[in-house]
């Protein structure tokens, strides 16, 4: 699916995203045909495309209608030559300067060789595409995305927010097909809002709506701050629900749950998703959490507050010695069980990052997991951090003896 196929890579100190495509073929049907079209979505997409073609074959007439497929599309193109796996067969790549497309780069993915060189080059053509490009972000601005699966109400809830229509929306499942930033100001405070086409259930192979939807949701948790994830609490929680929700949190991002349709729920009902609460939401019971109605706007002038809050916690710093004097006091209410007849000690703690909070935790042994959930939820009850995830390492270091 589109989220195994979307990557985050790093070259020479740049950080950039990586999509990976299928095949592209001219003309088929069936699969092959859904992958031909995820791949053109994908070069819609990019800011600039890597073209692979393979060096022992030689210039297809393939490639060549890759060639105005790309031209048509207007973004950089880097050619990568693919299977010269010594300084012999160099020669093949130069018939690939036929394509106008620029030097061709010749590599041997098996083997690594002109990865290097090939890297350079693509991100030479990301800056010509940033240069070029007119989409700019706010950067004052407080990202939002809106994810949530199909017809859980995104758009009709980002209307609300933001009292005028700003999304077509009718009541067939994934209607929004494009992702539109919205400036919304809620309580005063301005939000970019990243609006998105939600993830659609996984399928064998996701058609190209889907595929363009599930690219774009991945792609606005990445450059949001918070997410707000949505489920329509009217029906039952399933697992795409709940995959959603884990792809903010995996990706360290503050985060709000938003139950809409609450005002619909009956008191059986309510008591089910307390009972749910409990059991399929136990790994986020430190999100921020908000029942509302979309449609009516019951209750949505409660997301300011939980949005402010998600964020004022995820941008938190905990001073290195009020940190130390606290865990000081846990772990001798509290010491680590006892490992192989040797009890870990914490020596010394320190906030690494915020956004999200890190910790670093140097202690004279391995501290097991269920003691680092402790640590926790301590920092959490001390300190709040409500509505963002924290993470906590631990680096392992002998404690000096004295001479």
């Amino acid at each position: 699916d589109a989220a195994s196929a979307y990557h985050s890579a790093e070259w020479a100190g740049v950080d950039f995203k990586l999509v990976d495509t299928g095949g592209w073929e001219a003309d088929v049907e069936g699969i092959d045909s859904a992958i031909a079209s995820q791949a053109q979505i994908a070069v819609e997409l990019a800011d600039a495309v890597v073209f692979v073609v393979d060096g022992q074959t030689g210039l297809t007439q393939t490639d060549e209608r890759i060639v105005r497929m790309l031209r048509s599309a207007g973004k950089p193109v880097v050619v990568a030559v693919n299977k010269i796996d010594d300084q012999m067969s160099e020669y093949m790549a130069a018939e690939f300067w036929k394509l106008g497309l620029g030097e061709p780069y010749p590599i041997s993915a098996m083997h690594g060789r002109g990865v290097g060189d090939l890297l350079d080059a693509a991100l030479d053509a990301l800056g010509n595409a940033e240069r070029t490009s007119g989409f700019l972000t706010p950067s004052h601005l407080r990202r939002v995305a809106l994810v949530g699966k199909p017809n859980v109400g995104k758009s009709s809830l980002l209307n609300q927010l933001a009292h005028e229509e700003r999304s077509v929306v009718n009541d067939l499942a994934g209607t929004t097909r494009d992702p539109v930033d919205e400036i919304v100001t809620i309580d005063g405070e301005d939000y970019l809002f990243i609006d998105t086409a939600g993830i659609k259930r996984r399928q064998h192979k996701l058609s190209g709506a889907e595929y363009y939807s599930s690219l774009r949701t991945q792609a606005a948790i990445e450059r949001a701050e918070l997410a707000l994830v949505l489920f329509d609490a009217s029906v039952p929680i399933s697992d795409q629900d709940l995959k959603v929700m884990s792809s903010a949190v995996d990706a360290g991002r503050a985060v709000v749950l938003v139950f809409n349709k609450w005002d619909l729920m009956d008191e059986f009902d309510r008591q089910r998703m307390e009972r749910l609460w409990k059991t399929e939401f136990d790994r986020v019971t430190w999100a921020q959490r908000v029942n509302l109605s979309a449609k009516t706007g019951w209750h949505t002038n409660r997301l300011s507050r939980a949005m402010t809050q998600a964020l004022e916690s995820w941008d938190k710093r905990i001073p290195t010695g009020k940190l130390n004097a606290f865990l000081g006091k846990i772990q001798a209410a509290h010491p680590h069980p006892l490992r192989g007849g040797k009890q870990p000690r914490i020596l010394f703690a320190t906030q690494a990052s915020s956004r999200p909070p890190r910790f670093v935790v140097f202690a004279t042994g391995f501290l097991e997991h269920g003691y680092r959930r402790f640590l926790e939820r301590q920092l959490r009850e001390e300190f709040g951090f409500e509505g963002s995830p924290i993470q906590i390492s631990v680096n392992i270091r002998e404690k000096k003896r004295r001479k």
